[in-house]
């Protein structure tokens, strides 16, 4: 459970919150809205954001595609109409695809890549100006498969390698301008990113189980586990930390 004692004060913060359908993104979104910011909740079903956006009166919904050429700069001018600056990138969009080398499909592949590599680039791009304004700061939402490999998921830990790079090299790109860019390597989660992936059921069981047996702690995350970390890497008081990738996995970077 978090200790909502020890929470953070993002009062005046706008925050762009990629991803806020389900998931972490959801948990992501709701946790800065507890600490009063002012949240953009992006994603592509608006039913779910609005699920999202329940019961958070600061949280307001925005349906978006990413991988459209004007999606970026719509939804950053969708934070700025409607509170005058941005303080937060949060990039955790992405999709999983389980595709092992022999059945690859090159359209597959580009989908992978233009979810999980172009579409951040192209929002951390049009938000730069307004970030540098507020001296703000980047989270980009990794995975312990950018690091580890893992057979069949090649692609999709090749995108989240360079998602690490980018965020490393964004970091000191931007460093001269008093923007802080971070990351965060979830290990499994309790998402819906396998059962959104197309596998059966038997197959997301027997990967959940083999997960967690490699886990020190144990147990797959929880999506507000991932959200409190990244919370924590945007405070404000923050201000000597980027370049970073933490993860947060259970241990699982031990095995």
């Amino acid at each position: 459970m978090i200790d909502e004692h020890r929470t953070l004060d993002f009062t005046g913060h706008t925050v762009i919150v990629t991803g806020a359908s389900s998931g972490i993104g959801r948990e992501a979104a709701r946790a800065f809205a507890r600490r009063s910011a002012n949240v953009l909740a992006v994603g592509r079903r608006i039913d779910a954001l609005t699920q999202t956006a329940t019961g958070e009166g600061t949280i307001v919904p925005f349906a978006a595609d990413l991988r459209d050429d004007d999606a970026a700069g719509a939804v950053v001018t969708a934070a700025l109409d409607r509170w005058g600056g941005l303080d937060v990138l949060i990039n955790n969009a992405g999709i999983f695809a389980a595709m092992p080398l022999e059945d690859t499909i090159p359209a597959q592949v580009a989908e992978i890549f233009a979810m999980n590599v172009v579409a951040p680039s192209a929002l951390a791009a049009a938000a730069i100006p307004h970030l540098r304004d507020r001296r703000g700061t980047i989270v980009n939402v990794s995975s312990a498969l950018g690091q580890r490999p893992a057979p069949g998921a090649s692609y999709y830990g090749a995108s989240k390698a360079a998602l690490d790079h980018l965020t490393r090299s964004w970091a000191a790109e931007l460093a001269g301008i008093g923007v802080r860019v971070n990351g965060v390597a979830p290990g499994p989660t309790e998402t819906n990113a396998l059962s959104a992936a197309g596998l059966p059921e038997q197959v997301i069981a027997e990967i959940k189980a083999a997960e967690v047996s490699k886990i020190p702690l144990g147990r797959r995350g929880q999506p507000a586990e991932i959200a409190e970390w990244i919370v924590r890497l945007a405070d404000p008081a923050a201000t000597w930390v980027t370049g970073q990738i933490l993860a947060v996995d259970g241990g699982l970077v031990l095995a």
